[in-house]
Formats: C-alpha cells, sequence, structure tokens
C-alpha cells in the first residue's frame, strides 16, 4: 500500500498463542471466548505484524516478530507455528533481504516484538560434526536498530510482573556490534514517522504515527494488540498501568475514527489493518466496524 510517497508493507510473522484470560484481563470468559475462541490449554491464536516503510532513501522495519532461537519446548508452551523464516517472508512481500533493512525500530524490547532482531549464528564449516555452540547475532547487519534509552534501561532492570519478557540476546548482540541507537522517549525516525512513549502497557513502551500525503497509519503496539481490544476495557491482564491504558484509548480511539486512520493491530490473526468506523459498546458485544 501507499501513505503518500512511502511504500508500507505488512510482514506477519508466524502464529504463536497466549493465554486467553492473560490477554483480556478483567473481560469474562464468556465474553472474549466468542470473539477468540481458546484451544484445549485455553490459548488464543495470535500473529506478529510488523511493518516494513520504503522511503526512498530508508528501507524501514517496525519491530521484528517472535524470532527463531526458540528451543522445541518453548515452541510448544507458546504454540509457536512457524512455516517459514522471517526473511523469507520479508522478502516474498517486499523484494529486500535482511541486509537491505537500514533501520529497525522496536516500540519495546518484549520477545515478541525484538525476538527477530538476533537470529542464531550458523555452525562453521570446520565444525568436523562436532557439538558446535551458536550464539545470537544481528538478523539485518547493516540496520541501525533503534530503541528509547529509558526502555534499554527497564529491559536491563525489568519488573517483576513483565520480567520474563525481557531476553538479553534480542538486544545484547547489537549493542556488542555497535548498532543499538539509544533514543529519547519522542522521536522522528524519517520525515513523518513519529515515535511516542504511552505509559500504560509499561512504563516505556511506544507507539508510533505515520503521516505522510493526508494520510495516517498508527501503530497502537500492545496497547490495543488486536481489533477486539478496541472496546474500552477489554485491556490485557499484562498491562503494568491497565488504568492508563484506559485514559489513552478513551483519548485516541476517538481520533482515530474522525480522521479515518488506519490501525496496525500487531497481534490480530486475521486483519492486522483496519479503519475503526465504529466503536463497540462497554461489553465488547457489538461487532466492531472495520474495513
Amino acid at each position: 500500500m501507499q501513505i503518500g510517497d512511502y511504500r508500507v508493507e505488512i510482514i506477519p510473522d508466524t502464529e504463536f498463542r497466549l493465554d486467553g484470560g492473560a490477554m483480556f484481563g478483567v473481560v469474562p470468559r464468556v465474553l472474549w471466548e466468542r470473539v477468540c475462541p481458546p484451544d484445549e490449554k485455553n490459548r488464543i491464536r495470535q500473529n506478529m505484524n510488523c511493518v516494513f516503510i520504503e522511503t526512498g532513501t530508508e528501507k524501514v522495519l517496525i519491530e521484528t516478530g517472535i524470532g527463531e532461537k526458540w528451543s522445541a519446548k518453548e515452541t510448544e508452551i507458546y504454540g509457536i507455528f512457524r512455516e517459514k523464516p522471517f526473511a523469507e517472508t520479508l522478502f516474498e512481500k517486499t523484494g529486500c533481504k535482511p541486509e537491505d533493512i537500514t533501520i529497525v525500530v522496536n516500540t519495546h524490547l518484549h520477545f515478541d516484538h525484538a525476538g527477530g532482531n538476533t537470529i542464531l549464528s550458523e555452525p562453521p564449516a570446520s565444525a568436523g560434526g562436532q557439538l558446535v555452540e551458536r550464539t545470537a547475532i544481528p538478523q539485518f547487519p547493516n540496520a541501525r536498530y533503534l530503541v528509547s534509552r529509558r526502555e534499554l534501561e527497564h529491559a536491563e532492570n525489568p519488573h517483576e510482573r513483565d520480567r520474563a519478557s525481557y531476553l538479553p540476546e534480542n538486544w545484547r548482540p547489537i549493542q556488542e556490534t555497535g548498532q543499538l541507537e539509544l533514543m529519547p522517549d519522542d522521536y522522528e525516525v524519517v520525515r513523518g514517522l513519529m515515535m511516542q512513549t504511552i505509559r500504560g502497557h509499561s512504563e516505556t513502551m511506544q507507539t508510533w504515527r505515520l503521516e505522510r500525503g493526508g494520510k495516517t497509519m498508527y501503530g497502537f503496539a500492545d496497547l490495543i494488540p488486536t481489533r477486539h481490544h478496541v472496546p474500552l476495557p477489554w485491556i490485557m491482564g499484562y498491562d503494568l498501568y491497565p488504568t492508563e491504558t484506559l485514559a489513552f484509548k478513551k483519548e485516541i480511539l476517538p481520533l482515530a475514527v474522525e480522521e479515518k486512520w488506519m490501525c496496525l493491530f500487531y497481534h490480530d490473526f486475521e486483519y492486522p489493518v483496519a479503519k475503526i468506523v465504529g466503536l463497540a459498546d462497554r461489553y465488547g458485544t457489538e461487532t466492531v466496524i472495520l474495513n
């Protein structure tokens, strides 16, 4: 799709699953299971919808998905159903290889947003059949990786409630290569692409807004992870500051409707991009109208 003079493509990473109760917080299962039927382990299907933006001079990737460094046990826990490597999907959607990406942006460093920052190195050809430890290396060797300074500080000293979501192998290897650039709370990535820190899911997570040619595309990151989280009280149990997520939704959603934004739902399995043209009732039992 075109947003003004920029080319934008959605790069879906892979299906994975998280507990439905955790994903919908105080919303009773009798309500959320109508729109997100859980599996036998109470998990719901999700994806990671990364965004590629080509400006003419830069090739930007917002988020890198869950990554491919998982053990068989972890793959089972998170219900990861990977059909192809992220790099293959990136090439199919954009014609670009990882080495073509010039900027990688992470809204935050949770494993399902930054897991693809790095990949496991290939064992050396001279290994001779012996077991050689593979290490994490940057997946995008020519890119600047941008993350807010406060988010990195939080990742290195996480809250007890989100400690399990921060895996150092997703950022320390790019620190070692000098590719990680620490940014302020609010900044412009390229002309028209703004990052803003919004307290709610965490203290330091960012959302993004792309404005070009009179069009706006907005990425909620984990504040509104799927279209089913548009109703005001439908807030993830993972959020550290849920009342502030609620305040954000009350402010941002009427604006998104009024100005006809294209909204990016990062974890939505079926509809990664949509315009919100009507808001559901407080119980979330009406359908949110999207096109």
